[in-house]
């Protein structure tokens, strides 16, 4: 499930699911909820094998601007306002990364996420990260989970997986 983090915490209070694997930019507020460091996340410019960004070797921010984007909600307009840029014009905004990642996939639009999401997927020839170095903070990734509560052994399982997977980025450069 993609949702808001709001949603998330709320399926967890409800015990719909049995953990989240969230970024998490400033501290869980809920007392309820218990957070485990995973990685630490950077956001990257991506964009489809068949836009002509994609074959170019160096890109500044400022030549990107007038481009078709296809962004996150609120986070992205960090990156532009840190180079003194206005926001995109041209844009088609949504929390969903399954939608951000078929649009780019069409070669017509450019986008912010987050280099995790893409890590595996940009070894498929469709996506190509962007030589732009963004100016927005790192972010810690984790395992959300409800205090006091007893995990699933498959909920357990993932976790040791989750952890296993994530260890050669928890402490390097993503």
């Amino acid at each position: 499930m993609t949702a808001l983090p709001s949603t998330l915490h709320r399926n967890l209070h409800e015990r719909n699911v049995d953990l989240v694997i969230a970024g998490n930019a400033s501290p869980i507020a809920d007392e309820r909820l218990g957070f485990e460091f995973l990685l630490e996340d950077s956001y990257v410019i991506a964009a489809g094998a068949q836009c002509p960004w994609a074959r170019r070797r160096r890109i500044e921010l400022a030549e990107l601007v007038n481009y078709s984007w296809v962004l996150p909600p609120s986070m992205a307009m960090e990156a532009f306002r840190a180079r003194g840029l206005d926001y995109p014009r041209t844009t088609v905004v949504t929390e969903s990364s399954q939608v951000r990642m078929t649009l780019l996939a069409t070669g017509r639009f450019v986008g912010i996420f987050r280099a995790s999401s893409l890590r595996f997927l940009t070894r498929l020839p469709e996506f190509k990260v962007l030589p732009i170095e963004l100016p927005m903070a790192r972010v810690p990734v984790g395992i959300v989970t409800l205090k006091n509560r007893t995990l699933s052994p498959t909920a357990q399982l993932f976790i040791e997986h989750a952890r296993e997977v994530a260890k050669p980025w928890a402490t390097r450069k993503s």
